[in-house]
């Protein structure tokens, strides 16, 4: 295991290969450009005057990647389920995995998250926000395979945060891994590494509701924070849409990711 880092605070955007992200189901809406009005109970970025054309930009503009951040830990598990109990509001990633300057779909594609619980701890390093609390190295990491429609379902819960960052989820893409008897994995090139972001409007909301209520570190938003530049779904913002009335009946959060394939 990595010894402890310093906070994630001092993270800033790294590389240059250039990624495309654009918020939508499907590759058919990349390659026409198309951009629907928000449905009911969808959250883009707040921060932004309007929804519709930020999606429509996004289609066209690339962005850098950004830093993986300290708390990687290599070897995660390929579950579509990376709960492991933690409490918190459902959040179910649908992200889509496209080639970048042909909009295909990415079929086969290990799509990889990890990201703090409630009280910004993350696994592996827990006590780094200054909670304790059981650590055995694996909540809230891993990852499936992308589907024939270059899809990967991830269920997860509505992250915390921690000094100096706002609410984010760190992501990577990686082709032609070897499935490990272990449940893990190996090999393979690592095609994007980057970070997914949440509606300041919703996550306000979400840190008056339990278990987020408790945590008593000073959140950072999004127009705070360090790494978000506030390019909407062209820097990673997902779009969010609720799974009921209720902001603790949690999210589904959509994104695709164009990459670079050669």
């Amino acid at each position: 295991m990595t010894n402890t880092p310093a906070k994630d605070m001092s993270e800033a955007p790294v590389g240059r290969r250039t990624v495309l992200i654009a918020t939508g189901a499907t590759a058919a809406a990349l390659a026409v450009g198309a951009a629907a009005p928000a449905a009911p109970g969808t959250d883009t970025d707040t921060d932004t005057a309007d929804a519709t054309p930020v999606a429509a930009a996004a289609v066209c503009t690339l962005t850098k990647e950004m830093t993986e951040g300290p708390y990687y830990l290599d070897g995660q598990l390929v579950r579509a389920n990376v709960t492991e109990g933690k409490a918190g509001a459902p959040l179910k990633l649908v992200l889509t995995v496209v080639d970048d300057d042909t909009c295909v779909p990415i079929s086969n594609a290990l799509v990889e998250i990890w990201h703090c619980d409630a009280l910004g701890e993350y696994s592996g390093f827990v006590g780094n926000n200054g909670h304790s609390e059981p650590d055995d190295g694996t909540f809230l990491r891993g990852g499936v395979l992308t589907n024939t429609s270059g899809v990967a379902n991830i269920t997860t819960i509505y992250p915390g945060w921690y000094r100096g960052r706002c609410v984010h989820i760190h992501v990577k893409v990686h082709t032609g891994v070897t499935l490990t008897s272990d449940g893990s994995f190996t090999g393979g090139r690592e095609l994007h590494t980057g970070q997914l972001f949440c509606s300041e409007t919703i996550t306000a909301a979400m840190a008056k509701v339990s278990p987020y209520s408790t945590n008593t570190v000073t959140r950072t938003t999004l127009a705070q924070d360090s790494i978000y530049d506030d390019g909407g779904a062209s820097s990673g913002l997902l779009t969010l849409t609720a799974l009921g009335s209720t902001t603790s009946a949690g999210y589904t959060g959509t994104l695709t990711l164009g990459v670079e394939t050669s």
